[in-house]
């Protein structure tokens, strides 16, 4: 359970972070980076939330935000033991099959993709296209952590999934805003 009864302690003043092993590293640490890019993503998930009126949509997404938590926490423990324990939350694989499982339900209800598709289809869509983007982003953050010190293979297969998650769910939400917004390659040129 976490207590928090004093938001600011002044520990990071210095330009520091402490993990959970409380060892500290540089704000400017990879593992840091990706850290605050997974805290980003589940910002940008909260403001897709306020555009959503469909409880399934709206539990998916409310269970991810849970998860992406858990995998903040992954991130900030050091280790090469990937294993959870009461102790050390870790991204586990069922909690990657399940998102499986919510796309491919997801994409049943879907038109195959015959075009790459513009972000966009209505204001739910359109933020969920968002928060695929900056899911992405922590995605490269947290590879290119992974290259400087061990992370857990799941948490990086977690966040590749959600981003395919996001992509998917916006579809299905731009289904009932009136549709996918596609790509016309070339329409602006002159030649």
């Amino acid at each position: 359970m976490v207590k928090l009864n004093k938001i600011y302690t002044r520990t990071g003043d210095a330009g520091e972070a402490g993990l959970v092993d409380g060892s500290r590293v540089s704000k400017a640490d990879p593992r840091m980076g990706a850290i605050g890019e997974v805290d980003e993503a589940n910002c940008v998930i909260g403001v897709a939330l306020l555009h959503l009126a469909d409880e399934r949509h709206r539990a998916m997404l409310s269970n991810i935000q849970n998860e992406l938590f858990d995998l903040g926490a992954d991130l900030a423990t050091p280790g090469k033991d990937f294993a959870p324990t009461e102790m050390t939350l870790r991204i586990v694989q069922d909690q990657i099959d399940r998102l499986e499982r919510e796309i491919d339900a997801m994409n049943g209800e879907l038109e195959p993709l015959r075009s790459f598709i513009l972000p966009g289809g209505g204001a739910g869509a359109a933020h969920l296209h968002l928060a695929r983007g900056v899911v992405r982003r922590a995605e490269r953050a947290a590879v290119a952590a992974a290259a400087a010190v061990p992370l857990n293979p799941l948490a990086l297969a977690y966040i590749n999934r959600l981003s395919d998650h996001l992509f998917v769910l916006a579809r299905l939400v731009a289904k009932a805003e009136g549709g996918d917004v596609l790509w016309k390659p070339g329409a602006t040129r002159q030649l």
